[in-house]
C-alpha cells in the first residue's frame, strides 16, 4: 500500500512481489482506501433528483409467493 501511495507503477510492484500477472496486483488497488478517495474527490453529484424505486405489480406477486 506504501508503494502505492508514493506512485509506484504497479507492474513493479506485481515483479517485486512475484506476482505472476500484473492482474494478480490490482486486488490492492481495489483495496487501497486513499485511492478511493482521491477517485471520489474528483467527481461530482449527479444532477438527477435521487428517486425512490417503486415495485411494480409482478415484482410484488413474485416476491408475496416466495
Amino acid at each position: 500500500m506504501e508503494l502505492l501511495a508514493a506512485d509506484v507503477d504497479s507492474s513493479i510492484i506485481a515483479l517485486w512481489l512475484g506476482h505472476e500477472s500484473v492482474n494478480t496486483t490490482q486486488i490492492y488497488l481495489h483495496a487501497h482506501l486513499g485511492l478511493k478517495e482521491a477517485a471520489l474527490a474528483k467527481t461530482s453529484p449527479h444532477p438527477m433528483k435521487p428517486m425512490r424505486f417503486q415495485p411494480g405489480d409482478r415484482l410484488l406477486q413474485f416476491l408475496s409467493a416466495l
